[in-house]
């Protein structure tokens, strides 16, 4: 990793239990990113290249959360895996689960209302876009058969299809 005392790198830091912590550091140019696991004692350090023309403040996580497990971002996060309950993603940004949302998000944490959260099945235990607050609703409503997108129209949380193409946005149920 490039060192220059006049820039600022990205950390972000994953908690799970007591004993386990996974610090993630991007270096200022985008170009590199050092993974630090802590796990009872034992730590593991591994450096690897980014991939040019991406946008340096989206995280891509290449896992499933479980319960406990907590990610904290700025920027925008990208999950390949599920969000089980119990489990959060808080993002500054938009959220995409390559998977299940069955946990907590909250995009557009800092007050960004056009934040949207996107999955392939959305079914939250809690659903946040800046200050609205949403949570699945009671009973069992179906599973959607294709991704879903969660978003601010008119001051509420709405949860729609995802089709390509914003004027193809159709409203379920």
């Amino acid at each position: 990793m490039r060192k220059n005392k006049s820039s600022k790198a990205k950390k972000l830091l994953l908690r799970k239990g007591k004993n386990s912590e996974l610090t993630l550091e991007m270096d200022s140019e985008g170009e590199e990113m050092t993974s630090q696991k802590k796990d009872h004692g034992v730590q593991t350090k591994n450096t690897f290249a980014i991939a040019p023309d991406g946008d340096e403040n989206t995280i891509l996580i290449k896992r499933t959360l479980r319960s406990g497990q907590s990610i904290k971002f700025d920027g925008n996060v990208v999950v390949l895996g599920d969000i089980n309950p119990g489990a959060e993603v808080i993002a500054g940004g938009n959220i995409i689960i390559m998977g299940s949302l069955r946990g907590v998000a909250h995009a557009g944490a800092g007050g960004d209302e056009t934040a949207t959260v996107a999955a392939f099945k959305l079914q939250p235990t809690q659903l946040r876009i800046a200050n609205h607050i949403t949570r699945a609703p009671d009973g069992d409503y179906g599973s959607p058969d294709q991704p879903e997108i969660a978003r601010i129209k008119d001051g509420v949380v709405t949860i729609e299809a995802y089709q390509i193409g914003q004027d193809k946005q159709m409203k379920i149920g």
